[in-house]
Order: structure tokens, then C-alpha cells, then sequence
């Protein structure tokens, strides 16, 4: 059969998890929270690192010893093992989660990462560095009472919040606040896959990953580690309105290193039109009663639009769409092959696929007001749509995402996690049964604020559901699936194929993160009596395909899904000894104690790409096609059928792999393994879908109903 997946060639091994042995932690740690010492140290290590971003490399590293890996820096006496999580027991297997009883791979021994004794209020897996001192703070970037208060408002002051910009744009907020910009800080697969990253890097890569996904929390220096519950709220808005309206320049492909123009909101903002709007409303105060005075009454605006054209060039998109790790590493390369389409040659933009009347195809751009002031709409001009679809969704509580201000001033987030949306709280059918003394949390022991707290959690179901069809629309607009052609039907020989077409000019499908990117062919073949006689594309019992990173087909419960067809790329990693292996993080490990993250010593142009680590792009380009071929054993064949054959091309926006290679950190609102995994499948969407009927007979002749 041919092999629709990565060449196996190319692969000297491969591993479910990275092979990191000084970085393993111990089962009795995970269970209880994931190194929050060991995070500690990584902390204060980089704190006291001149770049953010690498250590300084000794004199030693230009010529590295004889027999040594020179990729990696080597352990000196007080380097051997001050930023090591703790090692694994000797009786544990290092390269894998053994299957339980329960066939669960992603159970710990307690329903939750972290044990309610360990962690405050919902169990925060993420540790924060700073302890409780005199002065209130409570955790890095938390405080208590007024100096909490005051903190708020003095980084307001500096870096206005989206929920200010809604009071005059509301049909902006509403896009973005239901958007993955919004959602980019927020995710607690982000949050602990960066962390992770950072574990196994002994620090080195910094803030890298965090730097796109909460511009404003590092522009407010605030840590990579801490829990979403304890950073500012305008940090925890991920790409916000004042991340790309508050930049004065043009960066270029920086990977989001960002200085945003700081001041609170009546201090200049950059747009493409620049301030005429702005200057009628402001000469019409009788009408909008706007004040760019701070100590006049009316309404706060903007003392000026200054007009700033690169926000709606490419290249601006290409500041945090094209990721390049110091080491020459190319993680994402979406800015990269737009540059490089017929799209780009046409003089199509990203965001005009993006930012238009539809997600994903170039449609045109709304028309009406850009503000409403006071009740009064501004003139009527172009509207560019800030809904930016992606492969991503929400698994978080419905109170917290999508971002929305009532539910913000009703409950925390550690509140809104303790609302028991299954069970039902706030309807008519669990308040009436619900005995006298359930045990309500304190925030929701008022059926009021029960009743109220569905009122808001029904309104952010509907709205994510709009969000899952834009989602579905975005991607339907990038893949096609072309109908099943029968390559054989001779009696004992049943064959056929399916083509996928990217069917968008812009960029590769999937394209950005596409190595943790799921896009792939889900077939079923049943005989006459409703059988299954063939299956590929299905899932393990952890959510995983039957891929080289399933963890049950390494433990040889399942076997390996040869027919496979997924355009998910590969990371290959070089290894101290022997050649490349295939891993879930693009993190080359080996006997070295300190694995850093740091820039080539060589230029990367010699070689072709970085030494270290590389991807096997398995993307589609822009209008390419791949074509996926099967073949039904001959043994699983019942006679001349009929026999019903299902293709589905389905996308996932992370594997679970992905989830079992980062859960030693934990995750973030206090979540399981088990429950993020869930969640993630659970947004498996079906972009399309093929059906035919074959009956076996003659000459490679199929009856196709």
C-alpha cells in the first residue's frame, strides 16, 4: 500500500515524547504540580541573564571539546543542575505513559493536574514566583486591595484596555473579542506549551512564544510563568486593539518584538486613513460632546489618527506571522509563502482574505460608521471585519471566553470556573430540584446571581457557535475534496483514492503553526451488512490518529495507520549520536545536562537550514493537490459487496501528542490533561465529505450508486 504520510526514510526513530533525560519529572511531581521550584529557578536564572533570550555562551563554546555535541552549550560545575526538573524514578519509562486499565494515557491519579491542597482557589497549575510579602503582592503581577486597584489603573493609563475601545467601536470589540487574537494569551495549551518549551531549554528561549501571544504583558514586564488568573487584564487580552493601533513603525519580520506607544486613551492612535474623521467630530462637540481635555467634562477620544499605511500591508502580518527561533530554526512561515504566491503577485493582501466580508477569501470589505460616539455614527467608510477565523477554538469556561464586559464585571475568572455549566445552575430544571444544602461556592450561592450568571453564559454559547462558523468558513475557503475514484473493483480487490486540493492562492494549507496543525482524511469502508471492513484516519482512546506519536501504538495496543493521509508537518531534530528523530517539540535533546536555545555558530545559508532542529513540511502549496491512495486487504473483502465507502477531511486545530508531551507543566484555570485533550477533539470540525457505493465484479469495473 502506498504510504500517504511522512516517509519513513527520513526517520532514524521516533518518540512519542522528546527523549530529554535530565528534564523528566517525576510522577509524585506531575501529580502535584509540575515543578513550580524548578520554575522558579528558570526565572531567576533569566532574570539575571543580560538577553532575554540566551545566556551568555563561555569562551569555551567557540571551539567545543573533542566528541562533544556541538549544538549544545556543556555543563560547568555551577551549571550541572540548578534549572533541572527533577528526574523520572528509575522504574518509569522515559519515552512513554504506560496505557492504564482505563485505556486513559492522560489521567493522572487525581481528576486534576494540580491537588486542591496544592493549588488556591481553582488549582492554578502555572506557578507564580514572587511570595506573599507586607506590601500586598500576592503573586508576580498580582496585588491585593487598593494597591491592586492602583496598579490597574496606573497600567490603564499606559496601555488602554479593548473594553475602553468598545465603548465607541462595539462592532470591532464584538469581532475581536470572540477572535483567536483574543483568545491568543488566553489558551492554556499556548500557556503550557511555551512553558514547556522553556523547561526543556533550560530557560533560553524566553519569552519568545509569549512576546506575540500578550505584547502588552511583556511590555509590562510581567512573567512568562505566571497564571492567566494573575496578570493584568490587558495582557490577558492577547493581541489587542492597542497591539496593532498603538505602532508607530514598521518592524518587519521580527517575530513580535513590539515596543508599543505607551499613554492612556487620549493620547494619539496610528490607523491607515489618518485624523479627518477624528477633526469633524471633535469641531462638532454639540453633537458627540467629546473632550480631548482631561479635566473637562465629556466624553475621552483620541487627540489624534495619525495615519500609519503599513497596518494594511502584509508585512505588518508578517511581524508575528513569520517565526524564526534565533537559531535559524523556521517555526512558522505563513508571511513567508504569502511573499512568495500568486495571491501576493496579484496584489492581493492578507487582509484582504482576512479582514473582509468572508473569512479566507478575498470578498470585498464592509461599508458603515468606524465609530459610534455617543450614540451617533460617524460617516460611513470602509470596515475591515477583526473576527480573524483560524484552525483555533476555545476550551476554556464559556464565562471567560469569548471576552465579554458584563461577564467581566460580574464574576473574577476564578469565580466564573467555579459556575457548573453541565449541571445546569441558573435553569429552571436544576434551581427547583437542587436540594436546600448543595454546596454552592460562596460566589454563586445567590440563585440571582445563578440565574443571572446563565443569562451570560447562554448569550457566550451563541456567540461561540458564530465563531465555529467562521471557523468552518475560513477553512472550507483553503481545502477541497474531491470526489472518490475507484481505481479497482475487481472480486478480492478493492481500491481507491481521494484528492485534496488547497484551493487558495494566499499561502500553503495548513499554514503558520502547521506542525501542530491536523488536516486529514478520516475513510471507513463497511461490507453489506454494515461492517467495518477498513479504517484509517481513526483515533486511539486518548483522541490521537494512529500515528508515529500515538502512544498506544507505541506500546504496541494498536497498530501503526500506514495509509494515513494528514498534512500535519514533522519536527526532525538532530540527535548526539546517529541521525535525525522525529519529535511532538522541535527541541534536539541528548547527554548534554544544559540544552540551550542560542544562535548558530555557523551562518544557516551554508547549510540550507539550522543544524539543530528542522521541519518536514507535509503542506499543500497554493492551488496544489495531493492525492491519497487505498487499498482494502484482500482478507477483509465478504464477497462482491456492496460496499460503502466514507471520506472525511477533517481539521483539528492541536494533537493530543501534544497534550501528553507538555502536561508534566500542567495547565492553566486548574484543567486535567484529560480535559484539555477532550476539549480539543471536541472542536474537530468536518470541512468535507465524499460517499459511494461500489459492488465488486469484472475487469476493474466499479458500480458506483
Amino acid at each position: 500500500m502506498k504510504k500517504n504520510g511522512l516517509h519513513r526514510d527520513l526517520i532514524v526513530a521516533v518518540s512519542a515524547l522528546p527523549l530529554a533525560i535530565c528534564l523528566l519529572v517525576s510522577a509524585a511531581e506531575a501529580d502535584t504540580a509540575v515543578g513550580a521550584q524548578s520554575l522558579q529557578r528558570i526565572a531567576e536564572h533569566l532574570a539575571a541573564a543580560d538577553d532575554d533570550l540566551l545566556l551568555q555562551p563561555s569562551a569555551g563554546d567557540q571551539t567545543p571539546p573533542a566528541q562533544t555535541d556541538d549544538l549544545l552549550l556543556q555543563p560547568t560545575p555551577t551549571q550541572s543542575d540548578d534549572l533541572l526538573l527533577p528526574s523520572a524514578p528509575a522504574q518509569s519509562d522515559d519515552l512513554l505513559v504506560q496505557p492504564s486499565a482505563k485505556d486513559d494515557l492522560l489521567l493522572t491519579p487525581t481528576p486534576d493536574v494540580v491537588s486542591p491542597s496544592v493549588a488556591p482557589a481553582i488549582g492554578a497549575p502555572i506557578p507564580t514566583e514572587t511570595p506573599p510579602d507586607a506590601a500586598g503582592t500576592t503573586s508576580a503581577g498580582s496585588t491585593s486591595g487598593a494597591a491592586a486597584e492602583h496598579e490597574k489603573l496606573f497600567a490603564e493609563n499606559r496601555f488602554p484596555a479593548a473594553t475602553t475601545c468598545a465603548t465607541c467601536h462595539p462592532k470591532q470589540y464584538e469581532e475581536w473579542s470572540a477572535s483567536q487574537h483574543a483568545y491568543a494569551q488566553l489558551s492554556p495549551v499556548f500557556l503550557t506549551m511555551q512553558a514547556a518549551i522553556n523547561a526543556k531549554t533550560s530557560g533560553t528561549n524566553g519569552d519568545f512564544c509569549v512576546r506575540c501571544h500578550s505584547p502588552v504583558g511583556m511590555n509590562l514586564e510581567e512573567s512568562v510563568y505566571v497564571s492567566n488568573f494573575d496578570r493584568h487584564p490587558t495582557s490577558r487580552e492577547g493581541v489587542t486593539c492597542i497591539t496593532c493601533h498603538r505602532i508607530d513603525r514598521n518592524y518587519g519580520k521580527i517575530s513580535g518584538r513590539l515596543a508599543i506607544v505607551e499613554g492612556d486613551l487620549y493620547e494619539p492612535v496610528f490607523g491607515p486613513k489618518g485624523d479627518e474623521e477624528l477633526n469633524r467630530v471633535l469641531d462638532e462637540p454639540e453633537t458627540y460632546r467629546v473632550s480631548t481635555d482631561r479635566s473637562a467634562p465629556g466624553r475621552a477620544i483620541h487627540t489624534e489618527v495619525e495615519r500609519f499605511f503599513p497596518l494594511v500591508t502584509p508585512g505588518f502580518c508578517g511581524t508575528c506571522h513569520d517565526v524564526t527561533l534565533v537559531n535559524g530554526f523556521r517555526l512558522e512561515e505563513a508571511f513567508a509563502e504569502y511573499h512568495q504566491s500568486p495571491a501576493s503577485q496579484a496584489g492581493v493582501t492578507c487582509q484582504d482574505c482576512h479582514m473582509g466580508k468572508e473569512q479566507g477569501v478575498a470578498s470585498g470589505y464592509e461599508e458603515g460608521p468606524a465609530a459610534i460616539v455617543g450614540g451617533e455614527p460617524t460617516r460611513t467608510r470602509k470596515l475591515a471585519s477583526h473576527f480573524f477565523a483560524g484552525p483555533d477554538h476555545s476550551i476554556l469556561h464559556p464565562g471567560l471566553f469569548p471576552l465579554n464586559v458584563k461577564a467581566q464585571s460580574f464574576k473574577t475568572m476564578r469565580e466564573w470556573m467555579t459556575f457548573d455549566d453541565a449541571a445546569g445552575w441558573g435553569t429552571d430544571a436544576f434551581e427547583k430540584a437542587a436540594p436546600r444544602d448543595y454546596p454552592f461556592p460562596e460566589a454563586w450561592r445567590s440563585i440571582d446571581d445563578r440565574y443571572d450568571g446563565r443569562k451570560i453564559v447562554e448569550a457566550q454559547k451563541k456567540r461561540l457557535a458564530k465563531a465555529d462558523e467562521r471557523r468552518l468558513e475560513v477553512l472550507r475557503n483553503g481545502l477541497a475534496l474531491d470526489e472518490i475514484r475507484i481505481t479497482s473493483a475487481a472480486p478480492g480487490d478493492l481500491s481507491f483514492s481521494a484528492t485534496v486540493r488547497n484551493i487558495t492562492d494566499g499561502h500553503s494549507v495548513p499554514t503558520g503553526f502547521d506542525a501542530e496543525r491536523l488536516m486529514f482524511l478520516d475513510v471507513t469502508v463497511t461490507n453489506a451488512d454494515g461492517a467495518v471492513v477498513y479504517r484509517s484516519g481513526d483515533r486511539d482512546p486518548n483522541g490521537d490518529l494512529r500515528d508515529t506519536h500515538s502512544a498506544y501504538v507505541h506500546a504496541g495496543e494498536l497498530p501503526l495507520d500506514e495509509d494515513l493521509f494528514n498534512l500535519q508537518s514533522k519536527f526532525l531534530v538532530r540527535l548526539l549520536r546517529g541521525g535525525e528523530r522525529e519529535q511532538v517539540l522541535p527541541i534536539n535533546t541528548s547527554q548534554g545536562v544544559l540544552p540551550f536555545v542560542r544562535p548558530e555558530a555557523l551562518p544557516t545559508t551554508i547549510y540550507g537550514r539550522p543544524r539543530t532542529a528542522r521541519k518536514h513540511k507535509q503542506t499543500i502549496d497554493p492551488l496544489g493537490q495531493r492525492t491519497a491512495e487505498y487499498a482494502v486487504p484482500a482478507e477483509a473483502l465478504t464477497g462482491s459487496g456492496p460496499y460503502a465507502i466514507s471520506v472525511k477531511l477533517k481539521a483539528q486545530m492541536v494533537p493530543v501528542n501534544l497534550i501528553l508531551a507538555i502536561q508534566d507543566i500542567g495547565f492553566d484555570y486548574g484543567m486535567s490533561p484529560r480535559q484539555v485533550a477532550d476539549a480539543v477533539v471536541d472542536g474537530t470540525l468536518t470541512i468535507a465529505e465524499r460517499e459511494t457505493v461500489v459492488t465488486l465484479g469484472g475487469q476493474n469495473r466499479a458500480e458506483v450508486q
